[in-house]
């Protein structure tokens, strides 16, 4: 997959017309960890990272976060079952509440549109990693 999607990476960003520096700039991070992830040495990145360089070539989101297996794996998560007894507020999505314009709050404080932006990077991350380190343990299990 990382490989895959490094071939991707250069595509996409040959595509745009950009240099590894030029979007290392755009998306304030290195080039060296461009040209690791074009070059398939480096792992898919995580998606912070995915979302500054969505952000600097103009792709959506979505789209690199699928390019990268992170969406695969929630279509094939999203099969589990919701039980019976789970209300409608114990179904709420909270990336969807994040992303709604109501207000938000954190310990009394309001979070403005950034907090709740870099609250949604954060979880995103630690939840794909999460999902990938659960999966690593069941096929182990299964050994």
């Amino acid at each position: 997959m990382k490989q895959e999607f490094g071939d991707y990476m250069k595509h996409l960003r040959e595509t745009k017309g950009l240099t590894i520096n030029q979007l290392a700039v755009a998306a304030g991070i290195s080039g060296s960890q461009i040209s690791r992830i074009e070059n398939g040495l480096r792992g898919v990145p995580k998606p912070t990272t995915l979302r500054k360089i969505a952000e600097a070539t103009g792709v959506p989101y979505e789209e690199l976060m699928d390019q990268a297996g992170y969406l695969q794996d929630q279509t094939l998560s999203s099969n589990e079952a919701v039980p019976d007894w789970a209300t409608s507020k114990d179904k709420r999505d909270f990336r969807k509440m994040l992303e709604d314009d109501g207000e938000l709050m954190f310990d009394g404080i309001p979070l403005d549109k950034e907090d709740k932006q870099r609250i949604k990077d954060v979880l995103t991350g630690l939840f794909w990693e999460a999902k990938q380190m659960n999966k690593r343990k069941k096929s182990k299990d299964t050994k």
